[in-house]
């Protein structure tokens, strides 16, 4: 009996010797689990514009802009799902596997300059977008809507219907509208590509900076 109650006690002491450090083990692993869960991100649902079209892309705006936060030591993540090409019927199809798989924080939605090159419906077009910002909206995320602008040689009534169509999503949604960023640098023709639509690669370090002042107070 004397040594079945040696043993026990032995037990006893080791428990209460590790006991305290292996809640702490577990305290500290769930602490880094919310922090990682609360960690903001931001995700880039885009087209060509954002997905460094002609380029190399850590020459991107989306890429600099997210150094740029590195180097200040912003803890903002940025993903970006911008695929060139895409429109707003693309990423409303790629939306919900996004968000799935990234669980962001903030979604930006940088869709629709395709739609209106390929003259497509201003009314699927904001469908579209409506759709995706009520998609955004119910995984948790806070949502942003990318103006865009179209060359005017698509005539003026369907141009307008274009411009307006973000004012109105934006407003109807109650999300903030960011400025068009290729409204000044479109009109440089030395920091735009042969084809006069992209962007090259000395203007992406100005369109960083200009969403940077956009996207920080929003974000942090």
């Amino acid at each position: 009996m004397f040594i079945i109650h040696r043993r026990f006690s032995i037990r006893q002491a080791l428990l209460v010797l590790f006991l305290p450090l292996l809640l702490l083990a577990d305290q500290s692993f769930a602490q880094t689990q919310q922090s990682e869960k609360a960690k903001t991100s931001l995700l880039i649902l885009g087209d060509s514009l954002s997905a460094a079209y002609g380029l190399q892309t850590h020459n991107g705006w989306v890429s600099l802009l997210q150094k740029r936060w590195a180097d200040e030591a912003l803890q903002i993540e940025i993903i970006n799902a911008a695929i060139s090409g895409d429109t707003t019927d693309g990423g409303l199809s790629r939306l919900p596997g996004l968000l799935e798989q990234h669980s962001p924080t903030h979604v930006l939605i940088e869709l629709g300059g395709n739609d209106g090159l390929q003259g497509h419906s201003i009314t699927k077009m904001k469908k579209n977008l409506n759709n995706m910002i009520d998609l955004a909206q119910a995984s948790g995320a806070t949502v942003f809507l990318q103006d865009m602008e179209i060359p005017p040689n698509y005539g003026k009534r369907y141009t307008s219907m274009f411009a307006d169509a973000f004012d109105d999503v934006a407003q109807n949604q109650e999300v903030p509208l960011i400025p068009f960023f290729l409204e000044s640098v479109a009109l440089d023709r030395s920091l735009m590509q042969r084809d006069g639509i992209h962007p090259n690669k000395q203007a992406q370090p100005l369109i960083a900076e200009f969403m940077d002042t956009k996207l920080r107070p929003l974000v942090e």
